[in-house]
């Protein structure tokens, strides 16, 4: 009997890394599926928790709201701001 080709041996293998590589792309799509679907009841759900009590246009400085500065430091921070701002 005759071997087969080498050919035969080199499309099998290739319609295997052909496959491959279709089952990783339907198991990307379905987890982006789902990535969108959990970010979908996250919006509904109400705001994200990393933006609670954020407010648009500008913050308060961090060491107001933590209070971890003495009140001389504050005070001194506050006329430093002031010169600032009047220059």
């Amino acid at each position: 009997m005759a071997n087969r080709s080498r050919q035969t041996f080199l499309k099998r293998r290739k319609e295997k890394e052909r496959a491959a590589r279709q089952r990783l792309k339907e198991l990307r799509r379905r987890e982006r599926t789902l990535e969108k679907a959990a970010a979908k009841r996250r919006r509904r759900g109400g705001s994200d928790p990393d933006l609670a009590g954020i407010k648009p246009g500008p913050q308060e400085p961090v060491w107001k709201i933590a209070g971890v500065l003495t009140e001389a430091e504050v005070h001194a921070i506050e006329i430093e701001e002031a010169e600032a701002d009047d220059s």
